[in-house]
């Protein structure tokens, strides 16, 4: 972790701070959030669809806002829509605790979803800007921080949520207000590349978005990245509902599956930036993202396999077999993620040519989301298949066969030169205020 420290250290005062602010976003966000849909359902007795859409209007306001935010970033600057999605936040995680009226509830899931759409196209964005030739490194970084802020921030919720939700709310809108009064003070103004410009200014929102959907190599890559989201995501969904059907959901199986977040996330932290260095002096953009790839393929493969041994009706052995496959595959995924990671976000920047950064971020966001609900869907229902068919290998063989997929799709554009930059525009260097 000094190592770790020591590296933030070399980067200049924004990079830092970027790096700080995705972390407490995290630890604000997951200290609140994991527990949000038992307090709608217990304390103030929503019946099970209005809980499904409160929390499905944070994602899909999130998901469906990012590419609008990320042009906002690109208009008005990368600060200004970081603040802006902080002061929402704490509006609502302060409206969360505070209300209990349907409809202000709603309002509040929205915003928070907005808030995610403003600052994440931006701080990447702004990230990329200000690392200039050490994005990769930076990006790896970056990773750690968003990693220990998942990790964390559950843990201080159970805290707080054990003595009201109320107080959870309000402490997490405490946080992002810590964050927005440092940020306002602290962090320069930074003016994006391709927002600057008269040429820019004159251009309209309709042209730039037109320009961006024509980048046919940026919206393949989304399409072939979209895959690696779906598995990673698993760690949410397949993983802890194949710790429950062995493990049972008493403690065992509780246990479990925080285990499986703690695979995740701390290896992360531990690892990330090893790899990263590793990866970099060896192997080419492209071929760190197809091994990435593969690896997140070949994390269901322990599952896969474990379906073919007979499973013991109790004890230890059935223990193990709950636990042991499915914190493997948490393992497989975190360093599928740390290899393709920094690379994923280094190559966004080179397909855009440097230019709408964060309106590319943001394109890239939506395509991402829509791809993981899509594929949540099809993973669920695969699930379903397998446990009325009496087929315990297909999602996971799915799974893998989809890994496999997303790698030969990025390799083949590499192959084919479609992963090169675009050729430079003469454009201005981004100036910075």
């Amino acid at each position: 972790m000094k190592g770790t420290v020591a590296q933030v250290r070399t980067y200049d005062r924004s990079v830092q701070l970027l790096m700080v602010n995705q972390f407490t976003i995290n630890l604000g966000f997951y200290m609140l959030m994991p527990y949000l849909a038992a307090h709608l359902a217990g304390p103030l007795g929503l019946a099970g669809w209005l809980v499904g859409l409160i929390l499905g209007v944070r994602n899909f306001s999130q998901q469906g806002m990012f590419l609008v935010g990320g042009t906002m970033a690109d208009r008005f600057g990368y600060k200004p829509m970081i603040i802006a999605g902080l002061a929402l936040r704490i509006v609502g995680f302060a409206t969360l605790g505070l209300v209990d009226s349907v409809p202000a509830l709603i309002a509040a899931s929205a915003a928070t979803g907005l808030a995610g759409a403003l600052f994440n196209p931006a701080s990447r964005a702004y990230l990329a800007a200000d690392a200039g030739e050490r994005r990769v490194e930076a990006f790896a970084l970056f990773n750690v921080f968003y990693q220990a802020g998942i990790l964390l921030g559950p843990l201080v919720g159970m805290v707080l949520t054990g003595i009201d939700f109320r107080v959870t709310c309000l402490t997490a809108a405490a946080v992002f207000a810590v964050l927005a009064m440092v940020q306002v003070r602290a962090l320069p103004a930074r003016r994006a590349e391709g927002g600057t410009g008269t040429e820019e200014r004159r251009e309209s929102v309709l042209a730039q978005w037109r320009s961006i959907i024509a980048n046919r190599p940026f919206l393949l890559f989304s399409l072939a990245m979209v895959g690696s989201y779906v598995m990673t995501f698993q760690v949410y969904l397949a993983l802890p509902l194949e710790v429950r059907r062995l493990g049972g959901e008493g403690e065992f199986g509780t246990a479990a599956v925080a285990a499986l977040f703690a695979v995740s996330g701390l290896s992360t932290i531990v690892g990330q930036t090893r790899v990263t260095a590793w990866c970099k002096a060896r192997l080419e953009p492209a071929h760190a993202l197809t091994w990435g790839l593969l690896a997140m393929g070949v994390a269901f493969v322990p599952l896969l396999v474990a379906t073919a041994v007979p499973v013991p009706d109790e004890g230890l052995g059935l223990w193990l077999m709950a636990a042991v496959p499915p914190a493997l595959s948490a393992l497989l995924l975190a360093l599928g993620t740390m290899i393709a990671y920094p690379f994923e976000m280094d190559t966004i920047v080179r397909l855009c040519g440097n230019r709408l950064v964060a309106t590319h971020y943001g394109l890239y966001n939506t395509v991402c989301g829509v791809g993981i609900t899509i594929g949540n869907l099809l993973t669920g229902a695969a699930l379903d298949a397998a446990r009325t068919a009496g087929l315990p290998a297909l999602p996971w063989a799915a799974l893998f066969m989809l890994g496999l997929g997303c790698a030969a799709a990025v390799y083949g554009m590499h192959r084919t030169g479609r992963l090169a930059p675009p050729a430079p525009t003469g454009r201005r260097e981004p100036a910075v205020a």
